[in-house]
């Protein structure tokens, strides 16, 4: 059995909604045991794109005996279900948006449809706020650093890049 962790976001609809039954449908799956789910952060639009609504973003962890490429089908299943739509382009508003961030020590850099760890992870505190709660000792296979030691640096240079009050 491999343990894994998902990030979960919506920014469309009703997102607490989205994210509840992104969950049952999981649980409801014969393959996925969820173990651990954070609480749910609401953050601005990170990133390069149209201008859009706030994302509630979270992370669970679970246990599976899927291999990740069969993990990732199952989980755009899931998004599919609740209304995602393949669009042309990146960082466009979405439903539902369900990544692997970590397949047990699995390192997979140059997957055509998957990367494991998650790519950029650790710049993004949207993923490591919810992460850091379900967990913080958990060591990235790359970095070999914690999630919690990745969530202070990143706190820590977000808050070095605040202008300073004179």
């Amino acid at each position: 059995m491999a343990i894994v962790y998902i990030g979960v976001g919506s920014n469309l609809g009703d997102r607490q909604s989205n994210i509840d039954r992104a969950f049952a449908f999981l649980r409801e799956d014969e393959d996925i045991e969820v173990l651990a789910i954070s609480n749910l952060v609401e953050t601005d639009f990170e990133g390069q794109g149209p201008e859009q609504g706030k994302f509630l973003n979270g992370a669970f962890k679970i246990i599976t005996d899927l291999l990740p490429l069969d993990l990732l089908s199952r989980l755009k299943a899931v998004e599919r279900r609740l209304g995602r739509v393949k669009a042309q382009g990146v960082n466009l508003p979405r439903t539902l948006d369900l990544d692997i961030l970590f397949y047990d020590d699995v390192v997979i850099v140059d997957g055509k449809t998957l990367q494991i760890p998650h790519p950029r992870l650790e710049e993004r505190l949207f993923v490591l706020d919810p992460l850091a709660q379900i967990a913080p000792d958990l060591v990235h296979p790359r970095s070999g650093k914690t999630i919690q030691d990745l969530h202070r640096d990143l706190l820590h240079h977000a808050s070095s890049l605040k202008p300073q009050n004179s």
